[in-house]
């Protein structure tokens, strides 16, 4: 975030239902200077008893008064989180254009309204919910035994590790030799107890456990060649 992500930042959560109360708490816990603004005391009445009192700010999302109560005007991060689109696009507007607030994430409840969470409403990064679960079954499904350690440049590539199958085509083959999908790079190798740091003449082996940072359009197609040949 913002370029600080090893330091403490302020954070402000617009939203306190239950995907708001869960950042909040993870990003106390991880040191973060943290207030979450809430209006309905329903909402308010639970997040108290989940939350520390001195990060509550009581009061309507919209409201200007209300957000420098909360110190946007200070904030290295807001978060719109509330489980209303309009909520959150007006949050984000005011919170760029009138706080001048360097990071702004949405929350987008509608699929339908993911067109609107874009620079020009002051959103830095809108966060589609069914979106980001449709890629993952989608990515998931195609990558089969494929393992996902890290995602990586806002979640374009990711850190995978795949073991090579002993009837993969790959088997006997030189890494030079292999043609691997644009955009993916193996790094190294987990041989037995050995890690070998691979060069173009290194011979893939069977059952070989595969490091790579790979393109998320891509892994399919490095799981497919690590698996057995057709």
């Amino acid at each position: 975030m913002n370029g600080k992500d090893c330091e403490t930042m302020k954070v402000i959560i617009v939203g306190g239902g239950q995907v708001g109360s869960n950042l909040a708490s993870l990003l106390i816990k991880d040191g973060h200077q943290v207030k979450i603004v809430e209006m309905r005391e329903k909402q308010l009445q639970h997040i108290r008893q989940e939350l520390p009192e001195e990060v509550i700010v009581a009061g309507n999302f919209t409201d200007p008064i209300v957000l420098e109560n909360a110190g946007i005007q200070q904030a290295d991060v807001v978060v719109a989180a509330t489980a209303n689109d309009e909520e959150n696009l007006v949050v984000s507007t005011l919170a760029r254009f009138e706080f001048g607030v360097s990071r702004v994430i949405g929350r987008v409840n509608n699929p339908k309204n993911s067109w609107l969470y874009t620079p020009v409403m002051g959103v830095d990064v809108a966060l589609n919910e069914s979106d980001l679960m449709a890629h993952m079954v989608a990515e998931e499904m195609s990558m089969g035994d494929m393992m996902t350690l890290l995602k990586l440049n806002r979640g374009q590539h990711s850190l995978v590790q795949e073991k090579v199958h002993p009837q993969s085509s790959v088997v006997g083959k030189s890494l030079r030799g292999l043609n691997l999908p644009i955009d993916c790079v193996i790094f190294a190798i987990l041989r037995g107890d050995n890690l070998v740091i691979p060069r173009g003449d290194t011979v893939m082996q069977a059952n070989d456990e595969i490091l790579a940072i790979s393109h998320v359009s891509k892994t399919g197609a490095l799981a497919a060649m690590l698996a057995p040949a057709e």
